[in-house]
């Protein structure tokens, strides 16, 4: 099964990021993060697939997520805002969502580690 890869090409890690498995020949899908964001569900399955914190998936130096103040408000908001309504929020902005995100057979990979992704991509 393909990798399934969700990008912002604005971004610098993201750029970082698909050098990187094109250097490694690593085969992927490519998803533009913004124009085609996660719906719910996808975020709930690749959540729960995870193991994740789910503070791992936003977007915490995004300027959506600074604009919402969400910094401030992520610490109490997780303790408030239940795991579905945190999911709800994370689909209604590609850009509140960490990126690059990969999605594996059983693995879910957000931001790009390097270490992280040799072990888990190329195994």
């Amino acid at each position: 099964k393909t990798l399934k890869v969700l990008v912002y090409r604005k971004c610098s890690t993201c750029l970082k990021a698909l050098k990187w498995l094109e250097v490694n020949q690593v085969v992927f899908d490519e998803r533009p993060i913004k124009e085609e964001h996660p719906s719910y569900e996808e975020l709930k399955a690749w959540y729960e697939m995870s193991g994740l914190p789910l503070k791992k998936f936003f977007n915490t130096s995004g300027l959506v997520y600074k604009s919402l103040n969400l910094k401030d408000k992520l610490p109490s908001m997780t303790e408030e805002m239940s795991e579905d309504e945190q999911l709800k929020l994370l689909a209604t902005d590609g850009m509140l969502v960490k990126r690059p995100l990969v999605i594996g057979d059983d693995f879910v990979l957000t931001g790009f580690k390097e270490k992280e992704w040799e072990e888990k991509i190329n195994g």
